[in-house]
């Protein structure tokens, strides 16, 4: 059955795009047919953070609008065959955002060609914001330890309103051990802040700014540290139970 997941957080920074790029590359490893859609409209990193900037020539407005095909719009990582993405347009196009219903029909599109969609939503509550929760039928809220990033997820949580439970899930991303020591936050005090069931944990790790640098993706080159985090997080949204990872 094929879902698409909107990522979405209340302020910037919380690392939403490396996130979906890691996530994406996990459930493609895994054999399953995965889009990664960047919505983040004249501010897209999407590109960069797969290792394929290179080979993006057209976006998804290029498709809602008719000037290309959905399949010609789509590249895919040469590492990674199941993995593809679907970019933003490089400049805002203030005035001319596509409709919800828009949205919604390209969504059905992909649908037809992939397992998961992967959406890497604008940081704040915006219109972007609004249509990529739009076109998506699960959510996952990302956070850091920061306890103002956590105020902006349940701020985020409440736009979030039409989503069913069960659909909206928590991940904290960039977690230091050290850091939830000093700040006493365990993991049951950031589920009932952000209001959500939690989805994964995702520690810091400098090998994901090197794998970035090279464009490979980072589940095929660590065994360890996020690139276990993201593979557990891909197996939890296919239905199997993973237990938390212990942040060393």
């Amino acid at each position: 059955m094929f879902e698409s997941i909107a990522v979405v957080s209340g302020k910037g920074g919380t690392g939403k795009t490396s996130f979906v790029a890691g996530v994406g590359a996990a459930l493609a490893s895994q054999g399953k047919r995965t889009l990664c859609l960047d919505c983040d409209a004249g501010l897209r990193n999407l590109d960069l953070a797969m290792g394929l900037s290179d080979r993006v020539v057209m976006d998804f407005t290029d498709v809602i609008s008719g000037r290309t095909t959905l399949d010609a719009a789509i590249v895919y990582h040469p590492q990674l065959p199941k993995l593809g993405l679907l970019a933003a347009p490089l400049t805002p196009i203030e005035g001319r955002e596509p409709t919800c219903e828009q949205m919604r029909a390209l969504m059905a599109r992909i649908a037809e060609r992939f397992d998961y969609c992967l959406i890497d939503a604008p940081a704040g509550i915006g219109t972007w914001f609004r249509l990529s929760a739009g076109c998506a039928n699960r959510a996952i809220v990302l956070s850091t330890t920061d306890p103002t990033s956590l105020r902006d997820a349940q701020r985020t949580v409440m736009e979030l309103a039409a989503f069913p439970s069960g659909t909206m899930h928590l991940v904290v991303n960039r977690v230091r051990r050290r850091v939830l020591h000093l700040l006493h936050a365990n993991i049951d005090e950031m589920m009932d802040e952000a209001g959500l069931p939690l989805l994964g944990l995702v520690p810091e790790d400098e090998d994901q700014i090197l794998s970035i640098a090279l464009g490979t993706p980072l589940v095929l080159t660590s065994n360890r540290c996020a690139a276990v985090a993201y593979s557990n997080i891909a197996r939890r949204l296919r239905g199997q139970y993973i237990p938390l990872m212990n942040i060393k």
